[in-house]
């Protein structure tokens, strides 16, 4: 690694038209391509400039034909790292960087579309962030979850384009407070432009009773039947709780 100190990192941003509207009549991978380019240009290199890097996620065997004719038709790499990836394995890429004991406040949303307006609220509450653990992220909602029926699977937010979190975190007990008013005041600036309802394991114990049932949405009544068939008496009610419904 020593040949890496001193170095300068570059750089770049790509985006397509459609980041903020979230919709798109191109394939998933016709977007990420465009987006690539998009990103060599605004580091402002060229395509031709970058030694390489691959990332895949389909079929195993759909992933291990693909690139065993990518690196047959290239000069040998300096080193190969690829290889299959468990998904719990990709579960945990974040835990280094969170160990437990953390103070944790979650505010979570469904997000559809991103004006303007949208976007500076976001920057501005990130500003005020009450530690520099604090984050938002949004995760993108799209390819394969878009050809699946609404009421296909429990989830039915299908139309959502991401996926929000808003997280206050302190490693210190005495900011659970500042991080609560945080996150709330964050959510409360932001939620008009959102859907009504969000991943439930983005909710946290004090959200409204009918945000559950708004996060399910249509598929919420089917969910409750089930439970009073299964569970008539709630014994399993902790945390986002789906409450029996005959």
């Amino acid at each position: 690694m020593a040949k890496f100190r001193g170095a300068t990192a570059v750089v770049g941003i790509g985006q397509t038209p459609y980041y903020k509207r979230g919709t798109s009549p191109d394939p998933e991978m016709k977007l990420a391509l465009r987006a690539i380019v998009a990103a060599c240009e605004d580091a402002g290199i060229s395509p031709r400039d970058i030694d390489g890097f691959v990332s895949y996620g389909s079929e195993r065997n759909d992933g291990q034909k693909l690139m065993a004719r990518l690196l047959k038709n290239l000069p040998a790499p300096i080193f190969n790292w690829m290889g299959e990836m468990p998904f719990p394995a990709i579960n945990g890429l974040f835990d280094p960087f969170f160990p437990k004991g953390l103070q944790w406040y979650w505010k979570g949303d469904f997000v559809k579309t991103l004006p303007d307006e949208a976007i500076d609220a976001h920057i501005g509450h990130a500003a005020e962030a009450p530690t520099p653990f604090c984050l938002m992220h949004l995760y993108p909602i799209d390819g394969a979850v878009r050809r699946v029926g609404k009421d296909a699977t429990p989830w039915g937010a299908r139309d959502a384009s991401w996926s929000m979190v808003i997280a206050g975190i302190s490693p210190e007990p005495k900011d659970a407070e500042a991080l609560k008013r945080w996150g709330r005041a964050y959510w409360k600036a932001v939620h008009r432009f959102n859907m009504e309802g969000g991943y439930v394991n983005f909710l946290d114990a004090d959200e409204a009773d009918n945000r559950v049932e708004l996060s399910y949405g249509d598929n919420y009544k089917r969910l409750a039947a089930i439970k009073a068939k299964y569970d008539p008496d709630n014994l399993f009610r902790v945390n986002q709780n789906i409450k029996p419904r005959a």
